[in-house]
């Protein structure tokens, strides 16, 4: 099974994401990690992806899509994969599926994850991570609070607050979501690939409603 996931920051993607690759044993792939995979690895695509991360400089779409190619292609992803952050626009899907028809697969569902903006604001605004590089446990100061306020349960290190789940930059995220990511919604409804979740409420409850989208029987 091919999966795309979409969904605003804050509408706990990655969340449900992990758990769906896991229950499919799948790889969940996200851009971001398959960019530090690549160039640990120092593939081709890697190599190039590096030289533009040291300028401080986005990685540009044609570099992405090698990424991606080497990926897909690989045996790991034979059985199926989970996309997660990628495409993020039109341009990037329209090379996705290029790509996916050069390795003669396509896409069987794509999950869009819902959630009204008020309760968006207040998820991203609330979250944080352990301080710790080797911990890095995620906390929310109202949906998952620390036994003990500020500090990590796991290891005892100070909480902190990514820069970009800062409130001042809350609004700017959203914006760049729904003029850029979420036309997608659109884009794959057109070959009725995509199947809309509630994404408030309880993470089970989402979890059982994405397994039922999926056809795929709870473990």
């Amino acid at each position: 099974m091919q999966i795309l996931f979409l969904g605003p920051p804050g509408a706990g993607k990655g969340t449900q994401c992990k758990r769906v690759a896991r229950q499919l044993n799948i790889p969940h792939l996200s851009s971001g990690d398959l960019l530090r995979e690549a160039v640990k690895a120092g593939t081709a695509a890697g190599t190039k992806a590096k030289s533009y991360m040291d300028q401080g400089i986005l990685v540009p779409d044609e570099v992405l899509i090698a990424m991606f190619r080497d990926k897909l292609s690989s045996s790991e992803c034979a059985r199926g994969f989970l996309l997660d952050g990628f495409p993020r626009n039109v341009a990037q899907a329209e090379a996705l599926d290029h790509l996916l028809g050069d390795i003669k697969k396509d896409l069987s569902i794509v999950i869009d994850m819902n959630v009204d903006p008020g309760l968006l604001a207040e998820r991203i605004t609330g979250r944080r991570c352990c301080s710790n590089k080797a911990c890095l446990t995620p906390f929310h100061i109202k949906f998952q609070p620390p036994k003990q306020e500020g500090v990590c349960d796991a290891c005892n290190a100070p909480l902190m607050t990514r820069d970009d789940d800062k409130e001042e930059l809350v609004g700017a995220r959203l914006k760049t979501y729904n003029d850029q990511t979420a036309p997608l919604i659109e884009y794959y409804g057109k070959r009725s690939l995509v199947k809309t979740i509630n994404g408030e409420g309880d993470p089970d409850a989402i979890f059982t409603e994405l397994l039922k989208a999926l056809k795929v029987p709870a473990a």
